[in-house]
């Protein structure tokens, strides 16, 4: 099965944050492809990747960066497709320098932008673009907000049977 997402973070110190967006789509049952590439270290490359992205059978594109994050402006810059934005946490600012260089775009060039280090919720919202033609991915979806919601309904039910200071002992 061919990827739909591409999934590509500016060093593979995003790892950690980044494989988030994989497991989800797995858990949707979608295909990606995970790389290393660098606006700024490997900006041919990258430039590449976005151009030739959707003639490669790619419905999205997930990109991460920290500090300058221009990953996610570069590769929307260079596609038709849809982009979201996964700032990464850095040490001197905690993600908002991040958070800036990738929601700031100019007009014409945008970019979905996710929460600091919320890989997670990019691959939800990928699976969400791609759910627009596709029934299978939809249905999943639902089941998963459905889960979420009884999730959370069963916590409440917990904490209000034993009490706010016996749940938080647990």
């Amino acid at each position: 099965m061919k990827p739909l997402v591409g999934i590509i973070m500016g060093s593979d110190s995003d790892l950690p944050v980044m494989k988030d967006a994989a497991e989800i789509l797995k858990e949707f049952g979608i295909e990606s492809e995970v790389k290393v590439l660098s606006a700024h270290r490997t900006p041919d490359q990258a430039i590449e990747y976005a151009k030739t992205a959707e003639a490669n059978g790619l419905k999205v594109i997930i990109a991460g960066a920290g500090g300058a994050a221009h990953l996610a402006g570069v590769t929307a810059g260079n596609t038709v497709l849809s982009v979201i934005g996964v700032p990464i946490s850095t040490k001197a600012l905690k993600g908002i320098d991040s958070l800036l260089s990738t929601a700031q775009m100019p007009p014409g060039i945008p970019v979905a932008t996710v929460a600091i280090n919320g890989a997670k919720n990019a691959g939800i919202l990928a699976a969400q673009i791609i759910a627009e033609g596709n029934t299978e991915v939809r249905e999943k979806l639902r089941a998963y907000k459905k889960k979420m919601e009884k999730d959370v309904l069963a916590k409440t039910e917990k904490l209000g049977e034993i009490g706010y200071e016996e749940y938080l002992k647990q």
